[in-house]
């Protein structure tokens, strides 16, 4: 069965800080949707989330254009062809981080986390680095699909802090990897099964903070569009503080008819990169 999918996505700069270091990009025809939350000094956040974003998008149309995917530099295990390029992409994407922060001094050490789906195939493929994170909804439920790379996720998994000690840790800053802080990351990637009625949500940490689970799926289950539960989401995060940037994505999935699909492939392309 062939999907549609909707999309939605929105950022703010949030109530404490004065400039968005968090990006989000997507491409329709290509079936890309990327999330970055960048770190740095200056303005230097700023530019490795839209590096992150850029570069992603542009490995996947330069792809269309040459009618295959580059040759992987990093083959990852029990993955799907397509999982094994949105990996790459995301390796490329560090390159680019790392190489432009030694570049130029007032952008040094930068880097950002990513959080990417890929929707070309079947089943759809998803990739994440750092803190930035993946949910599913279906069937009134909303699973996480992503681990975090951050140093109290870590210790809760190893079972020396408790998810509630996490939540409220001053070290729920500091993460454990991101793209550019070094020549080389690993990005977590797999595939995932959806169904039509399936949503996925994108996330940076400043939604997480301030918005609970159980909130994420009141809203995205009761928007009346996905436009509106994105703007519902990050009013909800301003509402419980608004400490850090906010950005969102959502995705609905649904069955494709035959004159759906017609449409679509004579229809352009959708893009969209924040500012």
């Amino acid at each position: 069965m062939d999907f549609t999918v909707q999309v939605a996505g929105k950022t703010d700069v949030g109530c404490v800080r004065t400039n968005n270091e968090d990006n989000f990009g997507y491409d329709t025809e290509r079936g890309i949707f990327i999330v970055c939350d960048g770190m740095g000094g200056a303005a230097a956040g700023e530019v490795a989330s839209q590096l992150g974003v850029s570069t992603v998008l542009s490995y996947f149309r330069q792809a269309a254009t040459a009618g295959a995917y580059p040759a992987f530099e990093r083959l990852f295990e029990d993955c799907s062809e397509q999982a094994n390029a949105l990996g790459n992409a995301v390796l490329s994407a560090n390159r680019i981080v790392y190489q432009t922060g030694l570049a130029d001094v007032r952008q040094a050490g930068m880097g950002t986390t990513i959080a990417a789906v890929l929707t070309g195939g079947k089943p759809v493929s998803i990739a994440h680095v750092g803190d930035s994170r993946i949910y599913l909804v279906r069937d009134a439920t909303l699973v996480q699909l992503t681990n975090d790379h951050s140093l109290v996720m870590e210790r809760v998994r190893r079972g020396l802090m408790t998810a509630e000690e996490a939540a409220v840790s001053e070290m729920q800053n500091v993460i454990t990897r991101a793209l550019g802080a070094e020549p080389d990351v690993q990005p977590d990637v797999t595939d995932v099964e959806v169904i039509p009625g399936d949503t996925l949500l994108l996330s940076s940490d400043g939604l997480l903070r301030h918005v609970s689970d159980d909130q994420i799926l009141e809203i995205i289950q009761h928007a009346p569009s996905l436009q509106a539960a994105c703007d519902a989401l990050i009013e909800a995060a301003m509402a419980g503080g608004g400490s850090d940037n906010i950005t969102c994505v959502l995705l609905r999935f649904g069955a494709q008819t035959w004159y759906q699909k017609l449409f679509s492939e004579s229809a352009p392309p959708r893009t969209r990169e924040s500012a």
